[in-house]
């Protein structure tokens, strides 16, 4: 199938929940033709690949969905609208200080390590609660969802942590209803594989890559 019937089929099949296409290693071209096909936000990996292919793209949102080293920060305020992997306090304050830097509040997620795998990025669901309070505090940060990436396991079998992160959104979501600086709206999980498992457990945006574009070419 092409891009645009894979786009148009997706597209019928999640009804409310929102759909990022994942564009790690496909050319403009290909992403356009998303975009066309009626594709509204693109999720990239790397801040240096997305610069390079940026001015040659259609309108839409961007998110920021790989893993964010401080060095990069500068650049992914410029891009992206919404930078979803926060993993760190680290990167959270970076990020807060390159905004107030540029004059805007920057919309991110924060990034949960629900399989608590060591070669992970990404906040342990223990310690959540104590980061999202310091995140915060941080004035130029607006925290509008979370994000997971579960383990590398059968659709099924991923089932109980995409269950997990939906009580944890929950929790914080009552938690957090009074604080400016957050406005808990969205769940970040489910890919390729195991979406419509992530769709069933309460995601309410997905990020789809390789059941659009096809397999990644490096």
């Amino acid at each position: 199938m092409s891009v645009t019937e894979n786009i148009t089929s997706i597209l019928n099949e999640l009804e409310n929940t929102k759909l990022i296409c994942v564009t790690k290693t496909v050319n403009p071209e290909r992403i356009n033709e998303a975009i066309r096909a009626g594709a509204t936000i693109i999720g990239e990996n790397r801040v240096q690949e997305f610069e390079e292919k940026a001015d040659s793209l259609l309108q839409c949102k961007k998110h920021m969905i790989g893993h964010l080293q401080t060095n990069k920060v500068k650049k992914a305020v410029e891009y992206f609208d919404v930078i979803q992997s926060v993993d760190s306090l680290k990167v959270a304050r970076e990020i807060d200080k390159r905004a107030r830097d540029a004059g805007i509040i920057q919309e991110v997620y924060i990034q949960v390590n629900i399989g608590n795998e060591p070669q992970k990025y990404g906040f342990k669901p223990d310690v959540i609660k104590k980061g999202i309070d310091e995140i915060s505090s941080l004035k130029n940060i607006h925290v509008t969802g979370m994000m997971c990436i579960p383990p590398y396991v059968p659709p099924e079998q991923a089932r109980p942590y995409f269950k997990e992160m939906k009580a944890l959104f929950h929790d914080l979501l009552l938690e957090t209803q009074r604080n400016d600086n957050i406005d808990l709206k969205e769940l970040s999980m489910g890919m390729s594989g195991d979406y419509r498992v992530a769709i069933e457990e309460g995601a309410t945006i997905v990020r789809i890559g390789s059941a659009i574009f096809g397999k990644r070419k490096y």
